[in-house]
């Protein structure tokens, strides 16, 4: 009823009376700043009044608040807010009393009655049609590579008629044999959530859940190691670069899906811009895909213009397909099809999807990366945020003035590598908005316009899509975006491993590694380096950087050649002059330590002027004029000194401890300059890919060489501190931090300036820690994240008390 049918029934509308000064506010909102309550502040609040104990007794709330607090495994107790109130271990008479609902009238809410009707409609029952996806059966691998591979959706079947999983992958089969086994569930909170298969049915039985939880476990194969006998991977997508790596080190790639009725994926692109195939061996799912850069609508793309994470904000699979759908016009509706039970779909790179499944759905799916997407991975996993928006969202990615250029002669100019910066700090894109009037006429600007332009020139090119990468971001200096599937380490050994093992595509590789690691930039400085001092160029198999560490290192025939970047200029050239200070002393005080220690054949500085390559020899002492001209310089340096040396690093490291990475990645200003240090090549093979084939004798052998030679390191003497130096330096360390705040920690002249520093850096890390180790990521708990200040002592001056103590 609405108000007025209430007034005609004479019954008074409770809401304003209810809500007081919340009045004013529509359900939606009140109901989502109830989500970011404690379940027992939601308790307390329902007793306030009639209005707010409704609000707050609604299952979808009660869900929320209990899949924010679970961590680990859960059990369902056939609602959501028991489930709750067992994990807040409240005593079960006051369960049974929860269980109890009081009713009142005269209060109605159009959010609440159509989040009910989601929650509780059947789809068994609707009709869907078989879709316009291309359906085939017995298709060639040359006719899927030359008309669907990286170019449209197929629905594919007779692939799996040969699988066991065929005939075992039902509920009550799965059920007993892995019930007791725990797989991942999917669903919107950030936590790990997990149930015992066994419960998840259970659950599944009780549940009248908008979008129900589903199990999507990347790991099923550790979990339940009999499900990857009962499948195996169809012929047509055999072709997987990422096999290359071992397990451990690949990104996720293969899931097993198993969701009721209502639940499934809502809109997304697949990470790094793979490509995928889903077969399904239960059920029925429904499908629906747009092509690369046509966002859906109601979907909102959000791009973080420091490190290129994606964030997408869109309605469930379900919502999306009740008030989204029947809105749209024949011409923008997606491709669809109804997936049936052993029939595979195969998705192309880029392609956005948007899967419902219409009855419990059992499936197996993998992501690839091939001959077909390399690129597109590559690209994706390059430094920068404009690239990344590009590919998803079209030109919604770029601001008006660059879209007149676009619409000019932006395709026209595929080997135009060069583009005008995007300016937003966040790029937020939204195509076809939902209009408060249906009838409203699409304007000639906006929404309409953008999509115009999308359909006339947006191309999933790759050459086209190159042209937004930023080339001023480096992958080695630049922050690497959390969202990416692979680490950074882990996409330079990628990359290596396939130019070894795949000599046929080199020039794919190539290609691939160009985008991702600017590999044909440093290839170009080490020819530079090269040159100038005489060397061998590198052969075809040194081609590529080698290595897990943060800086480009090519091994030659008899040489090592390392060029310093990460960090900026600055932190670089404090990189080369600490290993250029490091081998003097050894060789200072003869220790035997050099013997052991690559021997440094030159060194010195390689810069771009007017578009030459210059190279400056030197050895770490005295300032460069190259490097003079920039602005951080040491103070008080001496030409004999080494300007850059330890003391003048652990001062610059103190500085930049109160900044972001971001701060002391661009600090430096010139990016048109490189340290680089040769030195003699080592032979043999790292301890990683020897230690399964040591022998214990060996391995103690080895050992024993290490404790001499730590031995070794540890006699060496400190270079010495310059006092003057440090007194310029602590008064730059008084300065405030980038939010205006101050050292809360004095000197003390009885603290040698050592330990100084020492406390000064650890000092300004605390200031935020929590922070950092969030961003660090899954290994590190929640839970200790946020003690961590209790594991830390408030002054770290008692560190030196400490070793004082010891000493004596």
């Amino acid at each position: 009823m609405d108000n007025s049918q209430l007034q005609a029934f004479q019954i008074r509308d409770r809401r304003p009376d209810a809500l007081g000064n919340l009045k004013v506010l529509p359900d939606e909102l009140v109901c989502a700043i109830l989500e970011n309550l404690t379940p027992r502040d939601v308790a307390r609040l329902s007793c306030v009044s009639s209005v707010m104990y409704i609000l707050c007794n609604e299952e979808p709330l009660w869900m929320s608040l209990c899949l924010n607090k679970v961590n680990g495994p859960l059990e369902y107790e056939g609602s959501w807010k028991k489930t709750t109130l067992h994990l807040e271990n409240v005593p079960d008479e006051y369960k049974e009393r929860c269980g109890k609902q009081l009713h009142f009238d005269g209060f109605n809410s159009l959010f609440l009655y159509r989040r009910f009707y989601r929650c509780n409609i059947t789809l068994r029952e609707f009709s869907f049609d078989v879709g316009n996806v291309e359906r085939k059966k017995g298709l060639s691998s040359e006719e899927f590579f030359s008309q669907y591979d990286g170019t449209k959706p197929v629905l594919l079947s007779g692939l799996a008629d040969d699988w066991p999983a065929r005939n075992t992958w039902t509920i009550d089969q799965l059920s007993m044999k892995y019930g007791d086994k725990a797989f991942k569930i999917s669903q919107r909170s950030s936590r790990k959530v997990s149930m015992k298969f066994k419960d998840y049915v259970s659950y599944m039985n009780f549940q009248h859940d908008e979008d129900p939880l589903y199990i999507f476990d990347e790991k099923f194969g550790e979990t339940a190691p009999g499900l990857l006998k009962d499948y195996c991977v169809p012929h047509l997508f055999l072709e997987d670069f990422f096999e290359v790596l071992d397990r451990e080190q690949r990104p996720p790639f293969r899931w097993l899906i198993i969701g009721p009725e209502r639940s499934g994926a809502s809109w997304h692109v697949d990470p790094a811009l793979t490509s995928a195939w889903n077969t399904l061996l239960y059920g029925r799912k429904r499908w629906a895909l747009y092509p690369p850069g046509r966002v859906p609508m109601g979907v909102t793309v959000h791009v973080n213009e420091e490190d290129g994470d994606i964030n997408i904000d869109t309605p469930s699979s379900l919502q999306w397909w009740l008030d989204f759908y029947p809105l749209l016009a024949d011409e923008d509706k997606p491709i669809e099809c109804t997936q049936l039970p052993g029939e595979t779909i195969f998705v192309p790179s880029g392609w956005w999807h948007c899967v419902l499944n219409l009855e419990t759905t059992i499936a197996v799916t993998q992501n690839f990366a091939n001959s077909k997407n390399f690129e597109y991975v590559c690209l994706d996993m390059a430094p920068g945020y404009r690239h990344k928006g590009i590919c998803r969202a079209g030109f919604l990615a770029v601001d008006e003035d660059i879209l007149r250029d676009v619409e000019k002669n932006a395709v026209n100019h595929e080997d135009d590598l060069s583009y005008p910066d995007l300016t937003r700090k966040e790029k937020r894109v939204r195509i076809q908005k939902l209009r408060e009037d249906p009838e409203q006429e699409t304007t000639t600007h906006g929404d309409s316009k953008i999509y115009e332009l999308w359909r006339r020139d947006f191309s999933y090119d790759i050459k086209f899509l190159g042209i937004f990468l930023d080339k001023e971001k480096d992958h080695y200096s630049s922050l690497w975006s959390p969202g990416n599937s692979i680490g950074q380490r882990e996409m330079r050994e990628w990359l290596s491993k396939l130019w070894i093992g795949k000599t046929g595509i080199r020039e794919l590789i190539w290609k691939g590694a160009c985008l991702a690691l600017n590999a044909d930039k440093w290839f170009n400085c080490l020819a530079e380096i090269c040159a100038f001092h005489n060397l061998p160029l590198p052969t075809d198999d040194e081609k590529l950087p080698v290595g897990t560490g943060s800086n480009p290192v090519y091994l030659l025939a008899d040489q090592a050649v390392k060029i310093f970047v990460e960090g900026g200029l600055e932190a670089s050239m404090y990189g080369l002059g600490t290993e250029l200070e490091f081998y003097s002393m050894l060789h200072k005080v003869n220790s035997p330590l050099k013997t052991h220690v690559p021997e440094i054949l030159a060194s010195g500085v390689l810069y771009l002027e007017n578009g030459t390559y210059k190279i400056v020899p030197w050895d770490g002492k005295g300032v460069p004029n190259v490097i003079g001209k920039c602005n951080f310089i040491p103070v008080n340096c001496k030409e004999d000194d080494f300007p850059f040396g330890l003391w003048a690093k652990k001062q610059y490291e103190c500085i930049k401890a109160g900044m972001s990475i971001n701060e002391q990645t661009n600090s430096a200003g010139c990016t048109q300059i490189w340290p680089f240090i040769i030195t003699k090549r080592c032979k043999g093979k790292i301890f990683a890919e020897l230690r399964e084939r040591l022998s214990s004798e060996d391995t103690l052998n080895l050992a024993c060489f290490l404790g001499e030679q730590l031995r070794n390191l540890h006699l060496l003497p400190y270079p010495s501190i310059n006092k003057s130096t440090f007194s310029d330096i602590k008064q730059k360390m008084e300065l405030p931090f980038a939010n205006g705040s101050t050292e809360d920690t004095p000197y003390k002249s009885d603290i040698p300036a050592e330990w100084e520093i020492f406390i000064r850096t650890l000092s300004r890390k605390k200031r935020n820690i929590k922070s950092r180790l969030t961003n660090w990521g899954d290994p590190i708990p929640e839970t200790l994240i946020q003690k961590v200040h209790e594991y830390i002592p408030d002054d770290f001056r008692k560190l030196v008390d400490s070793y004082q103590l010891i000493s004596e």
